[in-house]
């Protein structure tokens, strides 16, 4: 590589480099790499905005340094639900997201991060990456000049702050509810209004009126982002996401620029950062529910009539898509194939042990 090679490299970028249609060797063995990632997430969540410091940090600790991402929270590159055109662009080499935001680009999207009544958070891993999931998803996400690796996972979630409790199906019409991703389309179907808005623009929107109800994550965010104060009462289980897997999406061309060396590692730093996320947030959301609770907030569980219509109404949107969508028909029977027997399976284990223990006093 010339030294001009070299100068153009560092002064333009991954992003300017692949606009220009060049192939640099940014691999090569003591080559400093830099790049970007846009995150959707707000910086004041360490959970989830910290799934991809962790990542970063990884990287440069297996590199020596060598190859170092810079973490951008939303606005400083790109909005929150625009880094996914930003990747296919190649604006940045990575983002960290949750697939289901962009469901409006096709649906099939959703089932990367969580679906309602979809695969719970074991499950889906063990989708991904022992079953098919992660072949079809890759398929799926070439289209949109994207490689993706699994970016951590929450876990079931709660079912959002409400200013007054759900007591049945009928409460639900006309409420204005945040929610995200495909979870929507149901709510929909139920008689709610649902918005679509990023995580650090729901706290204004429900102290302003704006919306009506809004859920997050789970305890330990949603006590971050203060939603308590306005809207005090807590609704479970979120039933539209069970398991809701987020991912680092990767530029193609920047990632396929890279050694056998460098992908491994961004690989292994992917798995792990979501291997640390979910276990952050098992361990801070139990303490995080009793502070909430004692604060005030008052848990209460969706209505039966709510949980059967909405089962009822994602069973029929699943067929209709099913219908009219190849990509999402190819990608859904795979996923329902393995969410039967995995569910044949937990019902004998997983699922009756946890019943026993949770009745317990320990």
């Amino acid at each position: 590589m010339t030294l001009e090679r070299r100068s153009f490299i560092r002064t333009a970028g991954i992003a300017g480099v692949l606009a220009a249609g060049a192939a640099p060797a940014v691999h090569a063995q003591g080559a400093a790499l830099r790049w970007r990632l846009a995150s959707s997430f707000p910086k004041s969540l360490d959970t989830i905005f910290g799934a991809a410091e962790i990542m970063a940090k990884k990287v440069a600790e297996m590199t020596n340094n060598r190859w170092v991402i810079s973490i951008a929270a939303p606005g400083e590159i790109v909005p929150a639900f625009g880094v996914v055109d930003a990747v296919q662009a190649a604006t940045i080499e990575m983002a960290h997201t949750a697939p289901y935001y962009f469901f409006g680009k096709d649906p099939t999207f959703a089932i990367g991060t969580a679906i309602p009544f979809g695969l719970n958070s074991r499950q889906l891993t063990a989708w991904f990456f022992e079953g098919n999931g992660m072949k079809l998803m890759r398929e799926f996400y070439a289209d949109y000049n994207m490689v993706n690796f699994v970016g951590g996972n929450t876990g079931a979630q709660m079912g959002g702050w409400w200013r007054k409790p759900i007591n049945s199906l009928a409460d639900l019409k006309g409420q204005k509810f945040r929610v995200g991703g495909f979870g929507g389309r149901v709510m929909e179907r139920l008689g709610a209004v649902p918005q679509n808005i990023p995580g650090g623009e729901i706290y204004q929107a429900l102290e302003k009126g704006t919306i009506d109800a809004a859920e997050w994550i789970g305890p330990y965010d949603d006590e971050k982002l203060g939603f308590a104060k306005v809207a005090p009462n807590y609704a479970y289980p979120g039933f539209w996401e069970g398991g809701a897997q987020l991912d680092f999406f990767i530029n193609d061309k920047a990632f396929n620029g890279l050694s056998a060396e460098y992908k491994t590692i961004l690989e292994c730093a992917c798995t792990y950062a979501a291997t640390e996320m979910q276990a952050r947030y098992d361990v801070r959301n139990p303490a995080a529910l009793k502070r909430l609770v004692g604060a005030g907030a008052k848990l209460f569980p969706f209505p039966k009539d709510l949980m059967d219509a909405a089962f009822k109404e994602s069973m029929a949107l699943y067929s209709d898509l099913s219908g009219t969508n190849p990509r999402w028909k190819k990608v859904y029977d795979d996923y329902s194939a393995y969410r039967r027997d995995a569910n044949l399976w937990f019902r004998f284990t997983e699922a009756t042990f946890d019943d026993f223990m949770q009745k317990q006093r320990l």
